[in-house]
């Protein structure tokens, strides 16, 4: 057997739950993961923690790793990382030059939602521990970030990835591949894109996976998602129409509207237009938020027509609150 056992490499006690393994698990291979530490020995450690957490975490597994433990004289023969009963242990590369800045199989508008989910259970380990017959692969989760007109018009996204996949040796290895998304008009936060076939592959003749897509929306300047499908837009109005009151034209991801600005109009005051937020089956609501845009004062005539504005409101004074 290794020089620890599965427990103290994780760092927790036989009675550890469920939970508690987990727990360790996580917090083990985020400080020994090849893209962040500076141990030297990095790679190592994580597959070594992979495979302890693989065992620990199933129950049958568990049950007959204990059962080792209790009678090493029985499984002299058995070495850990060789075979085991029906399971067995194969060796796959890991090679940190797979991974760039943003993450494994990404960029900037693609992650995985957890840093080592990209490999699953089986990819991201340098070992990988199954029974006999085929397997099928796991599905893989990720988050997609779209610009929210995309959710209105809909859309079409390329995405080069390096996805893991087995080759003729029945090693695990890296290939590119470049997939078409469609981006239906009408979809929401939170909601998710199934690409059949193409999370991690299966083993012996197992079906590959499938990935989900998860959609989030990019935040601009003027323009963001609330409650899934409800569009927040500021839009800029001169104080006169803000006082008067009156028609003004904006454009907003739901075409160009004519919309009646009210009298008395505040700065960051809200205007709902129903119905006029993310076309889902219950589309969402658009809402206007006002923000008041000054005049520069940039020569005589412009500071003699804010004089006489302030002399006309002599009484006012802008009240302010804590």
């Amino acid at each position: 057997m290794a020089e620890h056992n599965y427990y103290e490499i994780l760092g927790v006690d036989r009675k550890a739950s469920e939970d508690d393994i987990k727990k360790a698990y996580r917090k083990l291979v985020r400080k020994y993961h090849p893209d962040v530490s500076k141990d030297p020995d990095a790679v190592a450690k994580t597959s070594e923690i992979n495979i302890a957490y693989e065992t620990l975490h199933d129950k049958e597994k568990r049950a007959e790793y204990d059962e080792m433990l209790d009678n090493p004289f029985r499984h002299s023969g058995r070495q850990a990382g060789g075979n085991q009963g029906d399971y067995s242990y194969q060796q796959y590369d890991f090679d940190p030059s797979h991974f760039g800045q943003n993450g494994p199989f990404g960029n900037g508008d693609f992650r995985f939602d957890d840093l080592f989910s990209a490999f699953g259970s089986s990819a991201r380990q340098g070992f990988q521990q199954r029974r006999s017959g085929p397997v099928g692969g796991e599905d893989q989760h990720a988050e997609l970030v779209i610009d929210i007109a995309a959710a209105y018009q809909g859309a079409q996204r390329n995405l080069s990835l390096d996805m893991p996949t087995l080759n003729a040796q029945g090693q695990m290895a890296y290939e590119r591949k470049t997939l078409n998304v469609k981006i239906p008009a009408g979809i929401t936060e939170g909601q998710q894109i199934r690409l059949s076939g193409q999370g991690l592959p299966g083993f012996n003749g197992g079906s590959s996976g499938d990935l989900y897509l998860k959609i989030s929306f990019r935040n601009q300047d003027n323009l963001y998602v609330q409650n899934r499908k409800d569009v927040y837009q500021r839009i800029n109005v001169a104080p006169w129409t803000a006082a008067l009151g009156g028609k003004t034209d904006i454009t907003t991801p739901a075409g160009k509207l004519s919309v009646n600005i009210p009298a008395n109009s505040h700065n960051g005051q809200k205007m709902r237009l129903k119905g006029k937020g993310i076309p889902a089956k219950a589309a969402g609501d658009l809402y206007l938020l006002i923000n008041i845009v000054l005049p520069q004062a940039s020569n005589e005539a412009d500071r003699a027509a804010w004089q006489a504005l302030a002399t006309h409101y002599t009484g006012f004074k802008p009240q302010n609150h804590v």
